[in-house]
């Protein structure tokens, strides 16, 4: 090989390596998830700790997101099956859905057409330069964050099935 072939090849691997680190998330299991507070689109304000002593899944999404869409479907049933659920250390699943928008039609239709049925939901339509996205780092969507019921990081981008085995094995017998 000519050294001008290697110092391509380096720069691909370089821009691969740069592209898989700016999608990293900003947090990792373990840490504590930063609190913050908003008011959903029925006028009620609320602040992560009101969530303490539940599970929490922090999903970051967009109406304009084809991956996401899919996989609200998912997060309904995942809802239903473990919003009241009696956990070994926790009660309940809440999943705080924190859009990614510019349109405020297109966020709200999104919410009633995919049945999202958990009353949190939060965009302030900065998109990406929301405070919220910003403090968590978030890049890309879907992005979700599964906090446990002290507020600390448990999973992050864990798939719909990954959750789903999760919880079913902190179920209460």
């Amino acid at each position: 090989m000519n050294k001008l072939t290697i110092l391509i090849f380096i720069l691909a691997i370089g821009i691969i390596i740069a592209k898989n680190f700016r999608k990293k998330p900003k947090f990792i299991n373990g840490e504590a998830a930063p609190g913050f507070s908003w008011t959903g689109p029925d006028g009620n304000t609320f602040t992560l700790e009101d969530f303490k002593g539940k599970y929490v899944l922090l999903d970051f999404w967009g109406s304009w997101c084809p991956p996401c869409r899919k996989e609200n479907a998912h997060l309904v049933s995942l809802y239903k099956k473990y919003n009241k659920a009696e956990f070994k250390d926790a009660i309940g699943l809440d999943i705080v859905s924190i859009g990614i928008e510019t349109d405020e039609n297109n966020w709200r239709k999104a919410i009633e057409k995919d049945g999202l049925i958990w009353p949190h939901h939060y965009s302030d339509f900065k998109r990406f330069k929301s405070e919220i996205v910003m403090q968590y780092g978030v890049k890309n969507v879907p992005t979700k964050y599964l906090l446990d019921e002290g507020g600390y990081i448990i999973g992050v981008n864990q798939s719909i099935e990954n959750l789903d085995k999760f919880l079913a094995g902190r179920l209460k017998n």
